[in-house]
């Protein structure tokens, strides 16, 4: 009777054993979907006052994703938006911390609209960074890029001080939407939140400064537009 015993014990988990490449393959190819919005902000201070947001989606599984990346800047005087830009792209697993991506990105902001080819890579760095960098290649054949990082201190389990830092830089001039070549703008940022909900209602406050740059800034001027502002902040970070 015992050695009946041992025999299905051992029968059933050589069973279990079969079955977990399976098991693991099936969640490797599960479809999963989010929705998060990193800022959804407004901005006092310099010059026109600011309603901002940086927002994606996406679905997909461990290796493959489609996303939709949306961020943009409205200007409360005269009404406008200062930036709008949309992102459809494919992202890649290609390490255990970093996904490369490939798309097209469309900014319709209240100059003229530009539409970009984009390749780049988003992930994880040592001391868990978080980094984006992108090069987008616009109609009229004009090269840009972008890299982006910021970094989550946790203060307590809760209260989360995170500092942002972008900057941006053009291969060659596109006068009809601002950009002269060379380093463009910069902005960075430090925002503290306070998780509400299991991190995924997270309102916050802080400080926003941006800065255009070079020949940038040298056709803001003589367009009579400032080139900086600093601003304070007050927001939300939702995540579904």
């Amino acid at each position: 009777m015992r050695g009946s015993t041992r025999t299905a014990a051992v029968a059933a988990a050589l069973m279990l054993t079969a079955t977990l490449p399976a098991q693991a393959e099936m969640l490797d190819d599960a479809m999963f979907t989010s929705v998060r919005l990193d800022r959804l902000e407004y901005r006092v201070g310099d010059g026109s006052n600011v309603a901002a947001w940086d927002a994606e989606a996406w679905i997909g599984g461990d290796y493959w994703k489609l996303a939709l990346e949306s961020e943009g800047e409205y200007a409360t005087r005269p009404g406008t938006f200062e930036t709008l830009e949309n992102q459809l792209v494919v992202r890649r697993l290609v390490s255990d911390f970093f996904d490369a991506k490939a798309g097209i990105r469309v900014d319709t902001p209240a100059g003229p609209d530009r539409v970009y080819g984009v390749i780049g890579f988003q992930g994880l760095a040592p001391q868990w960074l978080e980094v984006e960098g992108d090069l987008f290649l616009s109609q009229k054949g004009d090269l840009s890029s972008r890299f982006s990082a910021e970094y989550d201190i946790l203060l307590t389990n809760r209260l989360i001080l995170q500092p942002v830092a972008e900057i941006n830089m053009a291969f060659s001039d596109d006068r009809e939407i601002g950009q002269g070549q060379g380093i463009t703008d910069v902005e960075a940022g430090l925002r503290l939140s306070y998780d509400l909900v299991d991190r995924t209602v997270a309102p916050y406050i802080g400080v926003h400064w941006e800065r255009k740059l070079g020949e940038t800034a040298r056709i803001a001027r003589d367009e009579g537009d400032d080139t900086d502002a600093v601003r304070a902040v007050a927001g939300v970070r939702l995540l579904f």
